[in-house]
């Protein structure tokens, strides 16, 4: 009998060649599912394109893990690579084979119909997505897209440049939110109206509702969101902060006078909740911190803006945490406060510290640096106090309102 003499290398690699299609498989998807949790994008679509092959392979051209692999792929050229024009051909594939399922091919137990459910919001949340992407960059081939858009997309960002790519773009948003809204009724019908799903669907159907400028709906979605959110999860808890920031912001982009009691209290909801759930110095409060203290500046609530960033420093647990990015960030802030309520000196010895600070992290040349030195260098050659004051006073805006520039 014919015996091979291998090492250990040679007995792998003999053993992946006379492998079925299915093993293969499912280590593809096993090393799919490992790249993408690294972050390893291509390494992470070439795996899914494989599995996509050895699917058809194994199942056909319409059978519904084909229409599996190929939203699984959808997701991954909209979300790794922030391709959406792909993730539309292929996401488009997965839901014509959904449409004309055959007999032979069709789900025979309930996991399976599970399975297919899950398949479909995939789908519809990709074509939302992939749509809302279009809309946000309108004059881009897809291979400009180098990474998928952040989502935090605010009303006054609409600028268009003629009527035909305004027709265009309300329908790609009309056309995302109608995807959004058939994924919320799939999984409704499925898994009743909590499911945790439901929470990043009608947050993405707020924010195209924010972008067309229709603020009372983009409320109503941004409440539901939130109402899920208290359903499922303790009061004090991220999920809950993460989704009652996200609904003070809703409230806040109106920029009505009956909403700013709406979103402060809902901004201060999600402070208290990443506090009591994750400490003070961790960056998820430290985030909800900064939206909200500089949307107190903004509305004339500069006083309390301040000494909730200054309470912030006494009531954090790591002393480690009062050199870092986040109190960099902080202290940035409550110098620009300073600025305005013209308390000069005060407002230099907080940046100069920032700055210090970002040098020990970034460097003396990096650009947050820089922005913060050039603003020092302009307080230093100002030849006296008196006159930034006299400054000040001369513009009425400034002495009510404090915008306060991204670092």
């Amino acid at each position: 009998m014919f015996r091979m003499d291998t090492n250990g290398d040679d007995q792998e690699m003999w053993a992946q060649l006379m492998a079925t299609p299915t093993a293969k498989l499912i280590e593809a998807q096993k090393r799919a599912e490992k790249f993408t949790e690294e972050r390893e994008v291509h390494k992470a679509c070439k795996e899914l394109m494989q599995c996509t092959v050895l699917t058809r392979i194994i199942y056909g051209n319409q059978h519904w893990r084909l229409a599996e692999a190929l939203a699984n792929l959808a997701h991954s050229y909209l979300i790794l690579q922030g391709l959406p024009s792909q993730a539309i051909h292929h996401t488009n594939s997965a839901k014509y084979i959904l449409l004309f399922l055959r007999g032979d091919t069709s789900p025979a137990s309930s996991e399976e119909k599970g399975t297919i459910l899950s398949t479909l919001v995939t789908i519809y949340y990709t074509l939302g997505m992939a749509n809302l992407m279009q809309k946000e960059y309108p004059c881009q081939w897809p291979e400009q897209r180098s990474c998928a858009p952040t989502g935090t997309l605010d009303a006054d960002d609409v600028e268009l440049a003629t009527p035909t790519q305004a027709s265009l773009q309300k329908n790609e948003l009309d056309l995302a939110s109608k995807y959004f809204e058939k994924a919320v009724d799939d999984l409704i019908s499925a898994e009743g109206d909590v499911a945790p799903e439901l929470i990043p669907l009608y947050q993405e159907i707020a924010k195209i509702k924010q972008m067309k400028k229709i603020y009372e709906k983009s409320i109503s979605y941004a409440l539901q969101a939130h109402s899920v959110s208290l359903a499922l999860y303790q009061k004090f808890s991220p999920e809950v902060g993460s989704a009652a920031l996200f609904l003070g912001k809703a409230y806040a982009a109106t920029g009505e006078e009956k909403h700013p009691e709406a979103a402060e209290r809902y901004f201060n909801e999600s402070l208290v909740a990443y506090k009591e759930a994750l400490r003070m110095d961790h960056p998820q409060t430290i985030s909800a911190l900064k939206v909200f203290s500089k949307w107190l500046g903004q509305i004339g609530k500069r006083k309390q803006a301040y000494e909730l960033l200054k309470e912030s420093f006494k009531t954090q647990q790591n002393p480690c945490s009062d050199f870092n990015k986040q109190a960099a960030e902080r202290l940035y802030i409550m110098g620009y406060i300073c600025l305005a309520e013209e308390k000069i000196r005060e407002a230099y010895q907080l940046l100069s510290k920032c700055v210090q600070i970002q040098i020990a992290i970034y460097g003396s040349h990096h650009k947050k640096t820089k922005k913060i030195q050039e603003l020092l260098v302009m307080m230093n050659m100002l030849p006296a106090e008196q006159k930034l004051t006299k400054c000040l006073k001369q513009n009425k805006k400034a002495a009510l309102i404090c915008s306060i520039p991204d670092l």
